[in-house]
Formats: structure tokens, sequence, C-alpha cells
């Protein structure tokens, strides 16, 4: 499953907001392999995408609201999406066009009313599908061509047109102080798992000798300590105090690295996992996760670490968010590197540190308090 292109309006702060994850040309030599559709080369689609900017810019929002959209097309309940709605009084709508199984561009366009009365309604819910197949020399650009060319009305329901819809696969991860309960990854490979959890969990602590799978209850790992060990089961720590922040953060990051390496689902969303985690293991990890990458595969990371700058990424794999609540009609805005830097020796860090984006934090507030 790869995201091409998202448009969102009025759910959580996303009002007008747009962004796009296709890129105009090839880029030779690039750190980020195959970045096109498998057997379609000109249809390219940026695999990696790294978010970053300000507290409260809609890093995490956007995950949240890409889960809410994969479920209401996968489960066709709409209460999720109706519970982000920000103004219930006015219309909400989304807009979204990714690329399924056996070569299909969808265009999902959805649109809810305001409800007549206390709650919504499936009649107030207006659903529209279209798709085109992806032939061998098609862009995405040619594609969404002939999508907009498509002017049949769509089925009488949305249940109807949202059954038009297939080849679904996505995988989240949030921080551990979000409300929204993380997918913990059953590795079909239980060896492969535990030989990733080890070697994370050691790396982020080095007083742990050794994790190993339990023979006798399922889904259940022991890390073992010179004179304690402590439970993991279906994700869950017993004896948590023994563990750093740190370390907690990597039990789910495991799941998550072991998902791609044996190519589970096919879209990764890693919103913020290393904030208690060093700066050097975060830029290693999410280079394992770019190199195990399959065909077809995207991953979306949201960091505030400067030091992911300093990877060999293509431009067009960073995207800035900003926020301006002066600006009711479009408070969160994407900023693209590659729409600012265009030259191969433009350096991506230079520009932040610049503040180029205009995406830095005000913090004239917090040298307020000096006078105080």
């Amino acid at each position: 499953m790869i995201v091409m292109d998202m448009k969102i309006n009025n759910f959580f702060a996303l009002n007008n907001f747009h962004l796009n994850m296709s890129y105009p040309k090839k880029i030779v030599g690039s750190y980020v392999k195959d970045e096109y559709l498998k057997d379609r080369p000109n249809f390219r689609y940026k695999k990696v995408n790294i978010l970053m900017g300000a507290n409260a810019t809609g890093k995490t929002s956007i995950g949240k609201m890409l889960m809410q959209i994969f479920n209401f097309m996968d489960k066709k309940q709409f209460d999720t999406l109706t519970k982000v709605i920000t103004d219930k009084s006015k219309e909400a709508s989304f807009t979204i066009d990714f690329v399924g199984d056996e070569f299909i561009l969808y265009r999902v366009h959805t649109v809810i009313k305001p409800p007549e009365e206390r709650k919504y309604l499936s009649s107030d819910i207006c659903v529209r599908v279209k798709s085109v197949k992806i032939n061998a020399r098609d862009s995405y650009e040619t594609c969404v061509h002939r999508l907009e060319e498509i002017s049949e009305p769509g089925g009488e329901s949305y249940l109807e047109e949202l059954e038009k819809v297939d080849g679904l696969s996505w995988v989240f991860q949030y921080p551990m102080d979000s409300r929204e309960s993380n997918q913990v990854y059953a590795a079909r490979d239980s060896g492969k798992y535990t030989h990733v959890l080890e070697n994370i969990l050691k790396t982020l602590d080095s007083s742990i000798i050794k994790v190993d799978m339990s023979e006798e209850v399922e889904n259940t790992y022991i890390i073992r300590y010179p004179h304690q060990s402590v439970i993991i089961q279906d994700g869950k720590v017993s004896g948590s105090n023994v563990l750093s922040s740190g370390t907690k953060a990597g039990i789910e990051l495991a799941g998550f690295l072991t998902a791609i390496i044996e190519d589970a689902y096919g879209f990764y969303y890693c919103d913020e996992k290393f904030s208690y985690i060093h700066s050097d293991v975060e830029k290693a990890i999410l280079s394992l996760m770019i190199q195990r990458l399959n065909d077809n595969d995207q991953l979306f990371f949201t960091t505030h670490n400067m030091d992911i700058l300093d990877l060999p990424l293509p431009k067009h794999s960073f995207t800035f968010l900003k926020k301006d609540i002066h600006d009711i009609e479009q408070p969160i805005k994407c900023i693209s590197a590659s729409a600012f830097l265009k030259r191969s020796t433009d350096s991506v860090k230079n520009a932040v540190e610049n503040d180029l984006f205009a995406a830095s934090p005000s913090i004239d507030l917090l040298y307020e308090l000096a006078e105080v």
C-alpha cells in the first residue's frame, strides 16, 4: 500500500491540508532504493517520508487521520471518523490517492455532512471511489489525469462504494503516552523477532544478558539480567520498573522493525518513538528501516532529531510542518525541502539551522521569563 496524495479538511487541526508523495524525476544514486512502483519505473513515489516540525504542528495528527481513514475503508464504520471532526456544524472531507494491489491507483473522496440531529447517520456519509489500472509506462500524473476523466456516478451508499477498495495493509506506532493503542506485531518468524528484539534491547541497555522466547507460554519473551528477569507477554511488560523508558520503547520498535524485515504490511508510520533514545541509536535504527524496506513499501517517520538531517536521503524525503494560528483557512502547512533546495550541493541541515523553511518554534515567550 502506497499513499500518493491526501487532502484533509475539518479533521483534528487539519483544514485545507494537502500532502503529496510523488516526485518529478528519478534520483541517480539515491540512498533509498527503488523509489518507484515495481515494474512501473515511471510511477515514482516518496518511499521514505521524514516529517519534522515544532510541537503541535500536526505530525501525530497526520498519522492518526491516516489510521482513521484506513480503518474506515477497511471496516466501513464511520464512528471513528466523525469523532475527530473539528467543527461538527460544518462539512468535513478528505480525498486520498493510494496504490493497492494489482497495480491499481484508487482515489477515495469522502464528504461528511453536518448532522441534522445529535448524531451522524449513514446518510450523512458520502463516498466516491474511482480507480484506474497502472500501465507499464504510466506515471502517477498520467493516472491522475485518467482518474479525473471518470465521470460516471458512484454507488448509492458509502458501503457500496467502499466495497470497490482492495489492497489495504498498514501498521502504526505512536509515542508511549499516546491514547492510541499501538499495534503489537506478532512475528511469523519468532526466531527472527527474538533476534531483532535482543539486539535492540542490548543496544539500549548493556546490562541485558540475553532475550529468550518462552517455550511454555505463547507470544512471551524473557529479558534476562544478571540477577533478575523481565517478562514480555503479548507486548506488555511485567516488572516494567526495571526497564528504562528507552528500553520500553525498544520493545515496540523491535516489532515494528521485524514487520518491515518480514514484509508483513506495506505502509509503516512511526511517530516519535525515540524521545527516550540516544540520537545515534535513532539514526542507526532509521537507517536500518530504510535499508530493509521492500518493493512497494512506504515509511513515514516523525522526529525532532536534527541529526536525522545528516542521513544521505533525497531532499524530497524531508517535509517540514508549520503552524500558523492566524491562518484560519489553512493553519498547518507542508513545506517540502526539495521545493527550496534545487542543487545537489544544497544542505537540508544548513537550511533548517538557518530557518529557511520558517518552521522553527518561536521561543520569544521563554526568553521573556528571564525578566520575571
